[in-house]
C-alpha cells in the first residue's frame, strides 16, 4: 500500500487511531468502515485516491482496533460518532471534505451530512440506507426485520461477546467469509481481522453500537434531507439489506444518483476497481 502514515488524533474527547496517505496538502476523501471491520476495510482504495492526489484519511472508529473504547452504551450513539467526523476535519483544518462510508460507516455519513451539511462537500454511501428508511423499515417490513435479527439478538448483555470470541474469534470471521463471494478475504486477511477483534474490550464496544441505536436517542437534525451531492453505491446480493431500501433512501436526497453493483454487502472489496472509478468520477465533478 502507499506511503501508510499512522497517526493518533483527538477528537471529541478520546483518541482516535487514523491511517492516512497522499498528499498532505490534497482535499482530503475520508472513509469510515462498518462492522466488524477496522480502517483495513479500505485497503483497496489507499492507493487509487492517494494516486489521483487526495489526502486519504481512514480512522479505525471509536471502540474498533486501536481506537479508545469509551466505556457504557451512551458513547455509542451515532450523535457521537459524526461529531468525531467533525474533530477529525476540524484537525486536518479543513472547511470540507469527501465523505466515503460503508454499512456503519455509512449510517455514520448519512448523520454527519445531515447534522454538518456545510462541512461535507459530496456523499458516498454504500449498502446502508438512510436513517428515516432504516428506522421505517426494521420496525414495520417484515422482510427487513427478518434479515435484522441479529440487532435484537446483539442487544443482550454479555451472550454476543461471549459467542463472538469463541474459537478465537470463529463467529465473526465467517460473517465476512459466508457473507462475501469466495475468497473475497483471504486467509492472511482474516487473520488481521481476528487481530483487531482481539483488541481488549473491542468487541463489546463494537457490539454497544447496535446497542445503543436502539437503547439511546439522538438529537435528531434540522431536516432529514441530504442536501450535498450524494451517490449509493449499493451491492444487490446483501444478505442484511433488502435492496428497496436503496430506492427508498433516494428519495430523501436533494441531489442523488443511486447506482446498483452485482455484489454482496461488501462491494468495495469485491467491485473494488468498479467502485473506484464511480467515487472518483463523482467527486471529481466538484472540482
Amino acid at each position: 500500500m502507499a506511503d501508510l502514515r499512522e497517526k493518533y488524533i483527538d477528537t471529541n474527547g478520546i483518541r482516535l487511531h487514523v491511517m492516512e496517505a497522499g498528499p498532505e496538502n490534497g482535499p482530503i476523501i475520508m472513509f469510515l468502515h462498518g462492522f466488524p471491520e477496522f480502517w483495513y476495510a479500505w485497503r483497496k482504495q489507499i492507493d487509487y485516491f492517494a494516486d489521483l492526489g487526495y489526502l486519504v484519511v481512514i480512522p479505525d472508529q471509536r471502540g474498533y482496533n486501536l481506537s479508545d473504547k469509551p466505556e457504557g452504551i451512551e458513547a455509542y450513539k451515532t450523535d457521537e460518532m459524526a461529531k468525531d467526523v467533525l474533530g477529525l476535519i476540524d484537525h486536518y483544518g479543513h472547511k470540507q471534505i469527501y465523505l466515503v462510508g460503508h454499512d456503519w460507516g455509512a449510517s455514520v455519513s448519512w448523520w454527519t451530512a445531515l447534522k454538518y451539511p456545510d462541512r461535507i462537500k459530496r456523499l458516498v454511501i454504500m449498502n446502508v440506507p438512510h436513517p428515516k428508511v432504516m428506522n421505517k423499515n426494521m420496525l414495520t417490513n417484515p422482510k427487513q426485520m427478518q434479515r435484522s435479527w441479529y440487532i435484537f439478538f446483539f442487544q443482550l448483555p454479555n451472550a454476543p461477546e461471549k459467542m463472538a470470541s469463541a474459537n478465537n474469534y470463529e463467529w465473526p470471521v465467517g460473517i465476512l467469509e459466508k457473507s462475501s463471494r469466495p475468497g473475497t478475504f483471504s486467509p492472511q486477511e482474516l487473520e488481521k481481522y481476528r487481530q483487531a477483534f482481539a483488541q481488549p474490550q473491542a468487541f463489546s464496544s463494537m457490539i454497544n453500537w447496535y446497542r445503543a441505536t436502539l437503547q439511546c436517542r439522538n438529537e435528531p437534525p434540522r431536516s432529514f434531507r441530504i442536501t450535498m451531492p450524494a451517490l449509493i453505491l449499493w451491492g444487490l446480493d446483501d444478505i442484511a439489506m433488502i435492496p428497496e431500501l436503496a430506492q427508498q433512501s433516494l428519495e430523501y436526497c436533494d441531489q442523488g444518483r443511486l447506482i446498483t453493483l452485482d455484489a454482496t454487502h461488501w462491494v468495495q472489496h469485491e467491485e473494488s476497481a468498479k467502485v473506484n472509478q464511480l467515487v472518483s468520477d463523482f467527486i471529481s465533478e466538484a472540482n
